[in-house]
C-alpha cells in the first residue's frame, strides 16, 4: 500500500488532503503538532525515525502572521521562517535519504500566492514561502537522478480557519483579483494533489498555481 505523510495534519487543508488520499486507497499519516512539531529539530528526527519512509510527503504545516515591517520583531520573523520554511526543510531532509535509497518518492511543498505576490504586511510570510520555491527547485535537480520527484503547489486563498479573520473588505478585494471571480477550494486542491502524485509520474521541479489570479 502506498504511504502518504502530511505535516500540519490537523489544519483544514491537510485534513481534506488526507481524506482524498484515503479515498484513493492510500495509507495516510497526518500528525498534529503534538506528534510532529516541525519547529523542533529533535521532534522531527524522533518522529520520522519511528515511521517508514513515505511514498509522498506533503509539507503542509504553515502559519500566517501578517505585520508591517515597523512592527515585526525578531520573534515574529523567526516564527514565520521556522514553520513555513525551516519546518519543510527538516521534514524533507528526514525522508529524502530513504527515498533516495529506495530510488522513488515524491515531495510536495504547500507554498502560497504570497511567495510571488505578497501583500503589504506579508514580508515575513512572503519571504518564507518564496524560500520554498527556491528550495524545491534545487531539490528537484538534486534528487531527480535518484527517481525522487519534487513539486510545489500554490493553493490560492481558501476559506479555512487560517483566513477566517480576514476582513470582509480585504476578502472581496482578493476575490476581485481572480479571473473567475471565485476562490479555490480545499477539495479541489486535494484532488489535484492526488492526480499529481498518482497520474503524473514524470512531473517534477514544477510550481503549480491553482487559483485564477494571473501568474508571473
Amino acid at each position: 500500500m502506498r504511504r502518504v505523510l502530511i505535516s500540519g495534519g490537523q489544519g483544514d487543508l491537510a485534513r481534506v488532503i488526507a481524506a482524498a488520499f484515503e479515498a484513493a486507497g492510500d495509507e495516510v499519516l497526518a500528525p498534529a503538532r503534538a506528534e510532529l512539531d516541525v519547529t523542533d529539530p529533535a521532534a522531527v528526527d524522533g518522529y520520522f525515525s519511528s515511521v517508514e519512509t513515505p511514498d509522498l510527503l506533503v509539507a503542509a504545516a504553515g502559519s500566517a502572521e501578517d505585520r508591517l515591517l515597523a512592527r515585526i520583531d525578531e520573534g515574529a520573523w523567526q516564527r514565520q521562517l521556522e514553520v513555513n520554511l525551516h519546518g519543510a526543510f527538516r521534514c524533507a531532509r528526514a525522508v529524502a535519504r530513504g527515498m533516495v535509497k529506495r530510488r522513488s518518492g515524491h515531495l510536495v511543498f504547500i507554498a502560497s500566492h504570497a511567495a510571488r505576490h505578497p501583500a503589504a504586511g506579508q514580508a515575513a510570510y512572503g519571504a518564507a514561502k518564496a524560500g520554498l520555491l527556491g528550495f524545491s527547485r534545487s531539490l528537484a535537480r538534486e534528487l531527480g537522478p535518484a527517481g525522487v520527484r519534487v513539486n510545489t503547489v500554490l493553493p490560492g486563498f481558501l476559506e479555512t480557519r487560517m483566513t477566517a479573520g480576514v476582513a470582509a473588505g480585504h476578502r472581496d478585494a482578493v476575490r476581485a483579483g481572480h479571473a473567475l471571480g471565485r476562490f479555490n477550494t480545499a477539495e479541489a486542491v486535494a484532488d489535484f494533489l492526488v492526480h499529481l502524485h498518482h497520474h503524473l509520474p514524470h512531473t517534477s521541479g514544477q510550481v503549480f498555481q491553482l487559483d485564477s489570479r494571473p501568474g508571473d
